[in-house]
């Protein structure tokens, strides 16, 4: 999780970095103080504008418990700063639905939101309008969420992705049919077929035989047939 806040007082970052501990500061290489709590673990970055970034919390509670830390240490520097304009800018989240998802099939049939170019990333892209969230799926069932501004926007993601992830599960049969292309109707349909498809040719055409016999005996010839 990441969030932003403005101390809202301009700050000699030298001073920070020599009076406060677990802190590094190299302007050379970046413009800021990089300071480290270790409860709730996290970590700052504070420039010398007074703006305040905050990275590596896990709830938007922690994120402002953080970023009123590192305004009570700056405070205790000698700076008089202020705790204004506090947002959480964006949540990242990891969740595994438990089964490999066929990622070709997915971006095919919903290409107005996803992208997937395995020569690229092996994950593919797919683009929520509402929440407007970016989720990165890969084929093992891993799916990261990222650009949320709240925990619930996480949750609301989820659960509207979890469907199309089921729908095109690895292993699983888009549009099941039976015999002569009619639907199959329950797991009895399902498992005759399946008897069939086992089945040695021998066995069907003693079948196919027994149904021409039973025919047969009914008392009724191809003369008769062409009458009716």
């Amino acid at each position: 999780m990441t969030a932003t806040a403005n101390l809202g007082v301009k700050l000699d970052l030298k001073q920070i970095a020599l009076r406060c501990r677990n802190t590094e500061f190299n302007p050379k290489r970046f413009a800021a103080v990089i300071m480290r709590l270790l409860e709730p673990k996290a970590t700052g970055l504070i420039f010398a504008s007074g703006k305040l970034v905050v990275t590596g919390v896990k709830s938007s509670h922690n994120a402002a418990l953080v970023a009123k830390k590192f305004a009570y240490i700056i405070e205790k520097v000698g700076f008089k700063p202020q705790f204004l304009d506090f947002k959480v800018q964006n949540i990242v989240g990891t969740v595994d639905v438990g089964f490999p998802i066929r990622l070709e099939g997915l971006a095919y049939k919903h290409s107005q939101f996803a992208s997937y170019e395995p020569e690229l990333f092996s994950g593919l892209i797919y683009r929520l309008g509402r929440p407007k969230v970016v989720l990165m799926i890969f084929v093992s069932g891993k799916v990261i969420v990222t650009g949320a501004k709240t925990e619930a926007d996480m949750g609301t993601a989820m659960s509207k992705i979890h469907p199309v992830l089921v729908e095109f599960r690895k292993g699983t049969i888009q549009t099941p049919f039976g015999k002569g292309g009619a639907p199959i109707q329950d797991a009895r349909d399902a498992a005759a077929i399946a008897a069939d498809s086992q089945a040695s040719p021998l066995a069907l055409s003693n079948k196919a035989a027994n149904h021409d016999d039973g025919v047969n005996n009914s008392g009724v010839d191809g003369r008769d047939m062409e009458t009716v």
